[in-house]
């Protein structure tokens, strides 16, 4: 038997932050040698909410490049764009057919993004984990790296291929295969620094809120400098009433590679004034092989064109095997 496939993806909207990289591309690295990695950059995704069409192809390249800079390897993973790949959207259309409209209303993403869009909310936003189901079963992923906050969107994708199994496939040649969530190991939820409660995210207003992995040094430590903290002295971690100062002490055990138990000795009777500017350096320290290896695919345009042209034609292969399967099961006429 060959490798599982693993099916990933982080859309265009904003720019990549630690939250991104601790909590999703890092896992994806450091798994990536026991799979067969699909690795996609969500464009269709990013347009479900207002986007501004002069940053799009801009964005694209960008999380391309830092896939790539964070560790994906080429040798393991297929990395392209997920319009280039135009089954995406003829599956979605597909299997919009075939999902009853009370499944998508019951999203609890959709119902928060909703409240905030109000009137302007589209009817993407509803019908985005329709894509995202095609986005999965079209590469006959067997395993899906998901957070805890994205596993309802599993579940809806296994529905919807279970329900296309059941009244078109065949008992012993199901059309779609079942995926399964890859939930992320813990200890990699990055909060805001403005909020410890709170994740930390790309949609947040404030870029206080975040460590963005292009950051300039200067701007890190300025972050860092005025991130919510207490009057508390002393630092520890698992205080229910001190949710910012776990976050930081959980973001510099990451960055630092040490144990929890390292860095509760190391940093019990620390200040603020003491822990903040060794978070700031260690983060620096921690991004600037990444910022490095960044700048220069950035500038190999003619490189990272040939990474996304070559992901282009083997997603689509696999793609639109799966794309054909569907049809035919759908019962229509192949084309000529």
């Amino acid at each position: 038997m060959g490798k599982k496939r693993v099916l990933s993806g982080i859309q265009t909207t904003g720019s990549l932050h630690l939250g991104n990289y601790l909590g999703a591309i890092r896992n994806w690295v450091e798994i990536q040698k026991e799979y067969d990695n699909f690795i996609f950059v969500a464009d269709l995704h990013a347009i479900t909410v207002p986007h501004e069409p002069k940053t799009l192809a801009a964005n694209t390249r960008t999380i391309a490049a830092l896939y790539l800079a964070c560790g994906i390897d080429l040798e393991y993973a297929t990395i392209f764009v997920q319009s280039h790949v135009s089954a995406h959207s003829e599956l979605t259309w597909l299997f919009n057919c075939i999902t009853p409209l009370n499944w998508l209303e019951r999203m609890i993403q959709f119902k928060e993004k909703a409240v905030k869009q109000g009137e302007n909310v589209s009817v993407g936003l509803l019908d985005y984990p329709v894509l995202m189901a095609a986005d999965i079963l079209l590469y006959e992923a067997d395993l899906v790296p998901v957070g805890e906050d994205q596993k309802q969107h599993i579940e809806l994708t296994r529905d919807i291929a279970i329900r296309i199994n059941d009244r078109f496939g065949k008992k012993k040649e199901p059309v779609l295969k079942i995926p399964e969530p890859l939930i992320r190991k813990a200890g990699a939820r990055v909060m805001s620094l403005a909020d410890g409660t709170r994740k930390m995210s790309k949609s947040d207003p404030s870029e206080m809120s975040r460590i963005e992995l292009l950051d300039a040094p200067e701007a890190i430590k300025k972050k860092i400098k005025r991130c919510k903290t207490d009057p508390v002295k002393g630092l520890s971690f698992d205080d229910p009433e001190r949710p910012e100062c776990n976050n930081l002490l959980n973001l510099y055990t990451i960055l630092a590679g040490k144990t929890k138990e390292e860095v509760a000795a190391e940093c019990q009777d620390m200040g603020w004034g003491q822990f903040k500017p060794l978070l700031t350096e260690t983060t620096i320290a921690a991004l600037e092989p990444i910022q490095s290896k960044y700048f220069e695919l950035i500038e190999d345009r003619g490189y990272l064109d040939s990474v996304l042209k070559q992901g282009q034609e083997k997603a689509e292969s696999v793609a639109n095997r799966t794309l054909s399967r569907v049809k035919q099961a759908l019962g229509y006429l192949p084309r000529f």
